[in-house]
């Protein structure tokens, strides 16, 4: 029986796939990896646009060296 995990942890786990996913796949646009992870977590709306600001600030792209 599948366990139904709080919405928070969902976006937590959504976000370490984008990370993941980014360092594997560095050309990947990051549009695509949100829509991934939207269907693979089965994000709100809402939460797939926080993560996008998130992924669109300069403090996670300067992580990553994106600057």
């Amino acid at each position: 029986m599948p366990t139904i995990m709080p919405q928070s942890e969902l976006v937590r786990k959504s976000l370490a796939y984008i990370t993941e996913q980014r360092a594997l796949n560095p050309d990947k646009p990051v549009d695509r990896l949100l829509d991934e992870a939207g269907m693979r977590f089965n994000l709100t709306p809402l939460d797939t646009a926080a993560l996008e600001r998130l992924f669109r600030s300069p403090l996670i792209d300067g992580v990553h060296g994106k600057n």
